[in-house]
């Protein structure tokens, strides 16, 4: 006999699942362009960073990672002559080295991640702003949760 999960039980379980799934999703990706699943953190961290018009230098890269500074350098080298990232100057400490992500690395990104990306906003679409702040909230409550962990 079927046994009936708590409603936030099978909430949490269903994200556990959409982890699990999108960790797949993102090692699909790694292993077709020869990455290790930590470059496309990376990756990610260094877009995040774009976005919000942030400066990434490789101590706040390793740190966000959880790598020391021998792993960040082996990272960044990594990504570096692969060609998805690069070393520059900061705008405001020209003295601060800045890694930065390459154009091309984006566009291999939202080649394989677009149309996932098009999916999940599709669905967004399906609900109002008010039901759209309430996954918002939920979804950054969890994060917090997990960063908090750390």
């Amino acid at each position: 006999m079927p046994t009936t999960e708590d409603p936030e039980l099978e909430t949490v379980h269903l994200l556990r699942a959409v982890t699990v799934e999108l960790g797949l999703h993102s090692a699909r990706f790694a292993n077709r362009n020869g990455m290790h699943p930590t470059d496309v953190r990376a990756l990610i961290a260094l877009m995040d960073a774009r976005r919000a018009g942030e400066e990434m230098t490789a101590g706040r890269l390793g740190a966000a990672l959880g790598l020391n500074s021998a792993g960040t350098t082996a990272l960044v080298d990594r990504l570096e002559g692969a060609g998805h990232v690069r070393r520059t100057r900061g705008a405001a400490d020209r003295r601060k080295v800045v890694i930065e992500v390459d154009d091309r690395a984006i566009a291999l990104g939202q080649a394989f991640f677009g149309p996932l990306i098009e999916q999940v906003a599709e669905l967004l679409q399906g609900y109002d702003e008010r039901e759209r702040a309430a996954i918002r909230g939920f979804l950054d409550g969890v994060r917090q949760a997990a960063t908090e962990e750390r």
